[in-house]
């Protein structure tokens, strides 16, 4: 008896341990998209929540609409819990040189395996600006013996996840895929 009763508080636990990330990715989405539609209004730039050291920095669509994630500022696991995030030592969306946003492929940025080249990316940034872009490249890449090139002379855009999709990004392999994306002018 309490061989089944350890068996099914493990089960449980493993329930609870697995769902949360992705619950808690979509649910914080939809609390930032609220606090993103108050940004044009005149609202100060702060966090979505007041616990988090992190704060949106841009808005990404993709897919005709279909996809449409608010991108915090950072790129720490913690920050990607709750959604794609900028690198803050590469460009902004829209400058000179490449903006490299990181997201989960089991969460986020799983729509990424379903890209094709020549499809349109749209990210807006802080003062409303919109920046089109279109998908130029797509790669999967070993992270431990490449890099991404930040300093570049146009507007480029590198949307980067973990592979393969649908797996937990803290795997060891270190393998990613890579979204490279022009700016249209």
């Amino acid at each position: 008896m309490r061989i089944v009763a350890l068996i099914l508080c493990l089960g449980f636990w493993q329930i609870g341990h697995q769902t949360p990330m992705p619950a808690k990715a979509w649910v914080a989405q939809d609390i930032m998209q609220k606090s993103w539609e108050r940004l044009p209004g005149g609202a100060e730039l702060s966090s979505p929540w007041p616990w988090n050291h992190t704060w949106p920095v841009a808005r990404l669509s993709a897919k005709s609409g279909e996809v449409d994630l608010i991108v915090l500022a950072g790129s720490s696991s913690r920050t990607l819990a709750f959604g794609p995030g900028h690198m803050t030592t590469s460009s902004l969306p829209g400058d000179p040189g490449n903006a490299v946003i990181a997201g989960h492929p089991d969460t986020h940025f799983n729509f990424l395996k379903d890209l094709a080249i020549g499809e349109s990316l749209t990210v807006e940034s802080l003062d409303g600006d919109l920046h089109v872009y279109t998908v130029v490249d797509l790669e999967v890449v070993d992270s431990r013996r490449a890099s991404l090139q930040l300093d570049t002379e146009d507007a480029v855009l590198s949307l980067v996840t973990g592979y393969p999709f649908g797996e937990r990004e803290d795997n060891a392999r270190g393998m990613r895929y890579v979204v490279t994306a022009k700016k249209l002018l």
